[in-house]
Formats: C-alpha cells, structure tokens, sequence
C-alpha cells in the first residue's frame, strides 16, 4: 500500500505528543525553533500544499514528465530552502485536538487525490521540489511520510527540550 509508510509515521507523530499539554504543546522552546504545535500545523499544510499542487499538475496538459528520483531527505529538517510560504505555521494557538483534526483532513484530503488520479498519468506528469528538482507526481505520496518522518526527530528534540526546561513539577514523561 502506498500510505502504509506514511501511516506509520502519523502514528509515531501522535505518540510524541501523547501526554503534551495544550499549552507545552504550543510553547516555543527556549533555544528558539517552532513549537511542537508549528510543527505540526507545518505538517498539515505541506501535506495540504503537495495535495493541491498534485492535483493542480494532474489537469495541466503541459506538466512534464520526469525520471524516478531517489530521495533522500536531510536529517535536519529546519534545512531551510525554498519553503513555500503557504506551508509556514503561524504564531496563534491550537489545542492539540484541533491540530489531529487538521492532519487527519490533510491526509484525507491527499488520500483522495491519489484515489481520483489515474496511475498511469501520475507516472507522466511531475511538479518541481524547490531542492530536488522534478519529481514524478506518484513519488510525492510516499514523499509526505518521508518529510514527516524528518520532521519527526525534530518534534522529538523540542518536546525534550520543552521537557527538560520546564520548571513546573511533571509526571515523569518519555518522549517516544
């Protein structure tokens, strides 16, 4: 299955915040970086974002095709290059039920994309990574979990962090 991947990591994401409260989950740390709730909401709208531009290309009758890329993504995710702006998290507060709601609606959102394309034509058309170049339309599912996996190391560090710099009395947490 495609999303199996990317299923997967949605669920290790859930995990990390499992015990967060709303108001640690949209603390910014200390040493500076996105709260665990920018992470996330950063998430939704790049999962959002490659649904949109996805479906944008599959109708374009002038989208190029491109060979399959091997992608590797950085370890560091706050890499910065070419980010778009729709995919910036802002500064406003969510709890974290809000914020499962948003990434359950990004991913069906992406699912029904995938399921109303034809695979063939997700083959022969593309759209271009800022970094990596072209990358065949089919590749950009799979490529989701692969970010959020990134991104997943990241949220990790900060919710240590927050952790570990909070100076109110906690349960002892791990951070999974």
């Amino acid at each position: 299955m495609v999303f199996e991947g990317n299923n997967k990591i949605r669920r290790k994401i859930y995990l990390a915040i499992d015990g967060l409260t709303d108001d640690e989950f949209n603390k910014v740390p200390s040493t500076g970086g996105w709260s665990p709730k920018q992470i996330l909401e950063h998430l939704t709208l790049m999962e959002t974002y490659i649904a949109l531009k996805v479906s944008k290309e599959l109708k374009n009758p002038t989208s190029r095709k491109a060979a399959k890329r091997y992608l590797i993504l950085p370890d560091s995710p706050m890499v910065k290059g070419g980010m778009p702006k729709e995919t910036l998290p802002s500064d406003t507060y969510k709890t974290i039920s809000e914020l499962k709601v948003e990434l359950h609606n990004s991913r069906i959102y992406l699912l029904d994309v995938y399921d109303a394309s034809c695979k063939d034509t997700l083959k022969q058309k593309s759209f271009e990574h800022p970094n990596l170049g072209l990358i065949p339309l089919y590749q950009w599912f799979p490529f989701v979990g692969q970010y959020e996996k990134c991104h997943l190391k990241r949220l990790k560090k900060t919710i240590e962090e927050l952790l570990i710099n909070d100076d109110t009395p906690q349960q002892s947490r791990v951070v999974r």
